[in-house]
């Protein structure tokens, strides 16, 4: 049987980090589910994305994770495969795509991991950092899939950077602390992101299994250090 996108993108993060031991499609959630649970969110939640969005809700000891997708986004991806092209017609829909599945997955680490503050603005800002680093190694590897041996061009890198941080508008958010958080994750992960394109493979996945078991403020540390020694 055919996988689909979604299960091909979860296996390939659980390669890379470790299993999370659910299927996330059994995640995903309607619009009418959608618009009940952003209602619960609060207000700040009116400012995110209508196109793709997770959920998350602690009930005790347990993890509850809805992961939303627009029947728009679902239509791009599937009139413009990304799997057998990615272009500027789909290239916008596969990264939110991507990060909707990271953000469950991270989540789902962590709460196994021991961690409980949700709801905080800490793990909000380490789930965004990690889904735009994350979604970034993706893209390279499908745009290497479609390149000669597999080379990625410098063209290649700049126009994957500039759909995916410099397009980013954190300014327009009126929420303050939304605001701050893509601001600063976004700067974060671009600096980062250039850090491991000077790595080879190995050390570059060393590198990012290092990364990801860090708390958040561990992660910006890590970054700013590794920028101040880069400007040395």
């Amino acid at each position: 049987m055919n996988e689909t996108l979604f299960s091909q993108i979860q296996r390939l993060f659980e390669r890379t980090y470790a299993q999370v031991g659910i299927n996330l499609e059994d995640c995903l959630i309607d619009r009418k589910r959608c618009a009940q649970l952003s209602i619960l969110a609060g207000k700040s939640a009116r400012e995110l994305s209508e196109l793709a969005r997770t959920f998350l809700r602690q009930a005790g000891d347990e993890l509850y994770v809805g992961i939303y997708y627009s029947r728009w986004l679902i239509d791009q991806l599937e009139k413009h495969d990304p799997r057998a092209s990615l272009c500027d017609r789909n290239i916008r829909s596969l990264i939110m795509f991507v990060e909707e599945i990271n953000h469950a997955l991270h989540a789902a680490l962590q709460f196994k991991s021991g961690t409980r503050e949700i709801g905080s603005e800490d793990f909000a800002r380490n789930l965004e950092l990690q889904a735009q680093i994350d979604t970034y190694l993706v893209l390279l590897l499908f745009v290497a899939f479609f390149r000669k041996a597999q080379r990625v061009s410098r063209t290649d890198r700049r126009w994957l950077r500039f759909h995916l941080f410099a397009r980013q508008s954190p300014e327009a958010f009126r929420d303050k602390n939304l605001r701050g958080r893509y601001l600063e994750t976004s700067q974060l992960a671009a600096s980062y992101t250039h850090y491991l394109d000077t790595l080879n493979g190995q050390r570059r996945l060393d590198e990012i299994r290092r990364f990801r078991s860090l708390d958040y403020g561990a992660k910006r540390d890590r970054i700013l250090a590794l920028t101040d020694g880069n400007a040395n």
